[in-house]
């Protein structure tokens, strides 16, 4: 891996570009390397990855940007960088699990090129095309066509969102949607302010990592004249955030009062490491860009070589708490299959409860118990509630829709036999 960005004017191939040209963000897509002869002159291939060049296009472009391209070490095949980026043949072995569309978001999709998943919220992918094809890409089966540049689609996404109220939050995705001009994306974004009922917008992006050039003066102004507007980047490795360029580029976003909340995916061998992961959140917050989504690999086809599983997220997050700052700490995520939708999980720091006392377990290992009074239901419960003045007919889902439409409190004694209290004692006699 190298220790700082190469400078482009030390690479043959672009040796005669000028500054100019390079801080272009339509030169940076028009000049990206897209074959594998242009791969072969820029870097020495492995013989996967030369073979994967040649024998994976049919099943996922390939297209590295010219700056991203100076982030990747020529001499190390295990740059976690070039792993990203580089082909390798591994993308043709398929386990039995792994699926083309494994979080259903075609079959959650009422019209083409939108996904309405969760009750509130729906995901428009306005483009399928991106400046950098990620090779662990989770939207594979479809990024990387021109399917997704039919006005006719985006037309129908935005009337499904107008006629249904009950969105409130407009996530605008690809691919990626600032890959296109800036007249295209201001349509796209006016059409759905428009809307009353849409609260909050956001766009998931990463060109702040592949093409920072892309994030004009031009492009924020116009983003700011449709607040509240959020945008998502996505880092994955702390050396994304090192050039001049990218460093730029966010604050440029933050300053015009646009937030920024990040999405890594843990990768093995990219940023499965507690040392790297703390380094890159760290590296974010010091840019005021909020980790927001730490993603277990999803079980796309060809990915078995890039996925860790769960317990090594687990063990990252637990080398999180209490050694950052709490903002600093994303949250751990499996985005599950069949469209079941993002489930948080993190280290079990409570050990056990009952009879009216919890046993808690710090950062440290030590542990604390201490008094958990069983509560009283609050005033109103089965009727309307005393605070919001509804019968929490919004509560519909889950432990939350069985504590808050019980009528009466459940704080029966629990037998001092009960294996619960028997864990307990157990812990306590640890502290």
């Amino acid at each position: 891996m190298l220790l700082e960005p190469r400078p482009w004017q030390e690479i043959s191939r672009w040796r005669h570009v000028t500054e100019r040209e390079w801080s272009d963000w339509r030169w940076q897509l028009k000049n990206r390397i897209a074959d594998p002869a242009s791969l072969r002159a820029l870097f020495p291939l492995t013989a996967d990855e030369d073979a994967a060049a040649e024998n994976l296009a049919h099943m996922f472009r390939m297209g590295v940007t010219p700056h991203y391209a100076t982030l990747i070490d020529p001499d190390d095949p295990s740059c976690p960088m070039r792993l990203q980026t580089m082909p390798r043949m591994a993308e043709l072995s398929v386990a039995p699990y792994e699926m083309s569309d494994p979080l259903h978001e075609d079959v959650d999709s009422p019209v083409p090129g939108l996904t309405h998943r969760y009750p509130d919220r729906v995901l428009l992918v306005a483009t399928h095309e991106c400046a950098l094809y990620c090779r662990y890409c989770t939207r594979r089966r479809i990024v990387g066509d021109h399917g997704g540049n039919d006005p006719a689609f985006l037309h129908a996404a935005i009337e499904y969102i107008r006629v249904h109220p009950e969105i409130r939050d407009v996530l605008i995705s690809g691919g990626d949607p600032l890959g296109l001009p800036d007249n295209k994306i201001e349509d796209i974004i006016s059409r759905v302010r428009s809307i009353p009922h849409v609260e909050i917008i956001r766009i998931g992006t990463r060109m702040p990592v592949v093409a920072p050039q892309r994030v004009t003066p031009e492009l924020v102004s116009m983003l700011r004249k449709y607040h509240p507007l959020w945008v998502n980047t996505h880092f994955n490795h702390p050396f994304e955030l090192q050039p001049a360029a990218t460093k730029e580029a966010m604050e440029r976003l933050i300053d015009a009062g646009i937030p920024t909340g990040n999405q890594t995916v843990l990768l093995r061998g990219v940023n499965d490491c507690p040392i790297v992961m703390r380094k890159l959140l760290h590296e974010l917050v010091k840019l005021r860009c909020r980790p927001y989504y730490l993603y277990n690999c999803d079980l796309s086809e060809g990915l078995s070589h890039f996925r860790t599983p769960v317990s090594t997220g687990l063990a990252i997050m637990e080398s999180l708490y209490g050694h950052t700052s709490g903002y600093a700490i994303p949250t751990f995520v499996v985005d599950a299959t069949g469209g079941a939708g993002k489930i948080p999980l993190s280290p079990n720091y409570m050990v056990a409860s009952g009879n009216g006392r919890i046993t808690l377990r710090n950062y440290r290992g030590d542990f604390s118990t201490q008094v958990d009074e069983h509560p009283t239901q609050p005033e109103g419960n089965g009727g309307e509630c005393p605070l919001c003045r509804t019968f929490h007919e919004e509560v519909k889902h889950g432990p939350a829709a069985e504590i808050w439409s019980r009528t009466s409190s459940r704080s029966a004694s629990i037998p001092d036999d009960d294996p619960v209290l028997v864990t307990i004692a157990h812990a306590e006699k640890a502290v």
